[in-house]
C-alpha cells in the first residue's frame, strides 16, 4: 500500500512541478510591456520638451529614439543576460554589448539626421557637439541608462516569479510528506491490532468476532476520515475511544482507563492519528508479565488558544518484553515528523520514559487548517 501510495505521490509531484516549471518560464505580461514604454515615452516627451520648450520636436525626437531603445533593451534582456552573462562569456557579452550599443548609435544618428534635424543632438553640451567621441559617449550613455532600467525590471521580475516557485515546491514536498507520513500510520496501526486478533484467535477466545467487527470500523474511520489534512477533535476522540473498546475485549477488566476532558471540543481541529500512537506505547509500557492491571490516563484541556494532551501509565516492575519490540518507535517517530511540518516550532512535546513511568505530554494550536492536501 505505501508503495503505491509512494507512486501516485510521485506521480503528482512530476506534474505539479512541470506546472511550477511553466510559471517560472512565464514572461511578463505584454500589457504590461505597453504600459512601461508608453509611460517612459510620455515622461521622455515632457521632460525634453520643457527642457527646450519645444514639445513637438520633443515628440518627434523621442518617434526616433523609442524603437532603439526597446530593441537593445529587449535584446541586451532576453538575449545577451540569459546566453552569455548566465554562463559566465563576460568577454562576448561586452564585444557584442558595444558592437549593438555602436549600431544603434549610428542608427539614432542617421535616422535623426534624416527626419528630425539636421543637428543630430540639440541636447547634447557644446563640445560633445564638436567631437565625434564625446557625441558617442554622451548617446550611449543615455542608452545605458535606459538598459540599466529595463533589466533591473526583467531581475526583479525573475527574482519574484523564483521565490514563487520555490515556495510552491517547499509547499508541495511539505504535503507530500505529511500525506507519506499519514500513509505510513495506517499499515502500523493494523499491524498491531491485527496482532492483538491474532493472540485472541490462538486463545479461541469468544470475542474474535467482536475484534474483527470493531477493527472493520476503525478501517473505516483511517481509511476515509484519515486521508483528511485535518478532523475535528471529537471524531478523534471517538476513534481513541473505539481503539480503547478494542483493547478493553482483549484485556477485559485488566484495562483500567481514565478519559478526562477540560474545555469545550466542539470546532476544534487537528491533524487526524495524530494522538492514537502515544496511547498504543502506554500498552507497550502497561502491560505486565504477571496480568497485572493495565492503568491508563488520558487528558485532555482546552483553554485560550491551546489544546494540552496528556497521557500517562505507571510501568509495571515486571514488564512483558513481548510488547518492547525494537520497532516500537515508528508510530512516535512518525507523530513526532507530523508535528514538525504541521505546526513548525509551534508545539511543545515532552515524553517522559522512565522505569516507573511513561507520560506524553503536547501541546499545539487549538486548530490546524485545512490545507486541502
Amino acid at each position: 500500500m505505501l508503495r503505491n501510495f509512494k507512486i501516485s505521490l510521485t506521480k503528482k509531484a512530476l506534474i505539479l512541478n512541470k506546472i511550477d516549471n511553466n510559471v517560472w518560464k512565464k514572461k511578463i505580461p505584454i500589457n504590461y510591456h505597453i504600459i512601461f514604454w508608453v509611460g517612459y515615452f510620455l515622461l521622455n516627451v515632457f521632460r525634453w520638451g520643457a527642457y527646450y520648450n519645444d514639445f513637438f520636436y520633443s515628440f518627434k525626437s523621442n518617434l526616433v529614439e523609442f524603437p532603439i531603445h526597446i530593441i537593445l533593451s529587449y535584446f541586451h534582456a532576453y538575449y545577451l543576460i540569459p546566453k552569455l552573462v548566465a554562463k559566465k562569456k563576460y568577454f562576448p557579452y561586452l564585444l557584442q554589448l558595444i558592437s549593438a550599443l555602436t549600431f544603434m548609435y549610428f542608427a539614432k544618428t542617421i535616422l535623426t539626421y534624416q527626419f528630425i534635424n539636421k543637428d543630430v543632438w540639440p541636447e547634447a553640451v557644446e563640445s560633445a557637439k564638436t567631437s565625434v567621441a564625446l557625441h558617442y559617449a554622451t548617446v550611449v550613455l543615455g542608452e545605458l541608462y535606459v538598459i540599466g532600467i529595463t533589466t533591473a525590471i526583467k531581475f526583479t521580475n525573475d527574482w519574484v516569479d523564483s521565490k514563487n516557485k520555490n515556495l510552491k515546491l517547499t509547499k508541495l514536498n511539505l504535503e507530500t510528506e505529511i500525506k507519506y507520513l499519514r500513509a505510513q500510520i495506517q499499515p502500523h496501526f493494523f499491524f498491531n491490532t491485527l496482532n492483538n486478533l491474532y493472540a485472541l484467535t490462538l486463545d479461541k477466545s469468544d470475542k474474535a468476532p467482536e475484534v474483527v467487527l470493531k477493527l472493520s470500523e476503525l478501517m473505516q474511520y483511517i481509511l476515509y476520515e484519515g486521508k483528511n489534512s485535518v478532523i475535528s477533535l471529537s471524531k478523534e476522540l471517538k476513534y481513541i475511544e473505539s481503539y480503547l473498546g478494542l483493547e478493553k475485549l482483549r484485556y477485559d477488566n485488566r484495562l483500567k482507563y481514565n478519559l478526562k476532558i477540560s474545555g469545550n471540543i466542539e470546532g476544534i481541529n487537528i491533524p487526524p492519528l495524530m494522538l492514537l500512537p502515544f496511547i498504543e506505547n502506554c500498552f507497550k509500557h502497561g502491560i505486565g508479565a504477571d496480568n497485572s492491571d493495565i492503568k491508563i490516563n488520558i487528558g485532555f484541556d482546552l483553554s485560550d488558544d491551546k489544546l494540552v494532551f496528556t497521557v500517562d501509565n505507571p510501568i509495571p516492575e515486571k514488564a512483558d518484553i513481548r510488547f518492547r519490540q525494537e520497532d516500537e518507535g515508528i508510530g512516535i517517530v512518525n507523530v513526532m515528523k507530523r508535528l514538525k511540518l504541521n505546526y513548525g516550532k509551534n508545539y511543545l512535546l515532552k515524553i517522559n520514559d522512565g522505569d516507573e513511568k511513561y507520560s506524553v505530554y503536547l501541546a499545539m494550536p487549538k486548530n490546524k487548517k485545512n490545507t486541502n492536501e
